[in-house]
């Protein structure tokens, strides 16, 4: 019987595949500490990856037109896979047909306060991968330079997490490891303004904005939805900041949160940016 060949002309892999099986492990945290890689699941993310210059190998369901992907792949091995093969790398019940692998891409805090940020973004002990991904896309949004994951919370390459993030892990300075008390004291001396967003914080967001406390260098840090940030850590902040509820909710989620601070202080930065001189 004749083998299936990929539009490349070489095969189609399997679920079972040497290759697909070897990537499949970087689905496990330890796979992917050991190897450096990670993996990217969907189109928008896989383009990113691709822009970013991360990709070590490309999978592509046989079948489906990812012709514009496969011709920004250059220099990267590209893979035909069978709806099995894909299945088994992606995470998701409905594939999108394109899975790479990528390289680990974090750098060290004092390399990313180097760039000369004035956003930045510290997730202390948030474990929900989905959240940590959308507050990452959301700082990305609001135009954070740097974002760290302290150890305690949640790897920022987990499949989860990447999906969350939509492409912005591959935008921003990822930080990874060391601990939160750590980063806050190199934040300070940088000269960051340290803010820790606390639903009982005893400083309103709006009067913060209002003052114009938010127009220097800030530093946000969030804490788990779950539990929010450890006193201790909250101590070391500026600020403890609330957001105000106007209606009767009892709070927001971590994800909500996040982007009303994060986008408080883009307002102050472009506020400042274009008040006369």
């Amino acid at each position: 019987m004749r083998e299936e060949s990929g539009p490349d002309g070489g095969p189609v892999l399997a679920a079972r595949s040497a290759r697909v099986v070897a990537a499949r492990k970087l689905q496990r945290r330890r796979d992917r500490d050991q190897s450096g890689l990670f993996l990217v699941e969907g189109p928008q993310a896989v383009r990113e990856a691709l822009a970013a210059g991360a990709v070590t190998e490309l999978f592509v369901e046989a079948g489906r037109d990812h012709a514009a992907l496969v011709a920004r792949a250059e220099g990267v091995r590209v893979r035909t896979v069978n709806a099995a093969g894909l299945a088994a790398l992606a995470e998701t019940v409905t594939p999108q047909g394109v899975v790479a692998v990528a390289r680990h891409r974090h750098v060290s805090l004092t390399a990313a306060l180097a760039r000369g940020p004035r956003l930045v973004v510290v997730l202390a002990g948030i474990a929900d991968p989905g959240n940590a991904g959308t507050v990452l896309r959301t700082a990305d949004a609001a135009g954070a330079g740097v974002v760290v994951f302290p150890d305690g919370s949640v790897d920022p390459y987990n499949g989860k997490c990447v999906r969350a993030s939509a492409g912005s892990l591959f935008h921003v300075d990822l930080v990874r490891g060391g601990t939160a008390d750590e980063a806050l004291a190199a934040l300070r001396a940088a000269s960051f303004t340290i803010l820790a967003a606390d639903a009982r914080g005893e400083h309103d967001l709006d009067e913060l904005l209002d003052a114009g406390r938010l127009t220097g260098r800030t530093a946000w840090v969030f804490g788990s939805e779950a539990h929010g940030l450890p006193p201790a850590l909250a101590e070391l902040a500026d600020a403890r900041v609330r957001v105000p509820i106007r209606g009767r909710a009892e709070s927001l989620n971590l994800a909500a949160a996040a982007a009303v601070c994060l986008y408080a202080s883009a307002r102050a930065h472009r506020s400042g940016d274009t008040a006369p001189g």
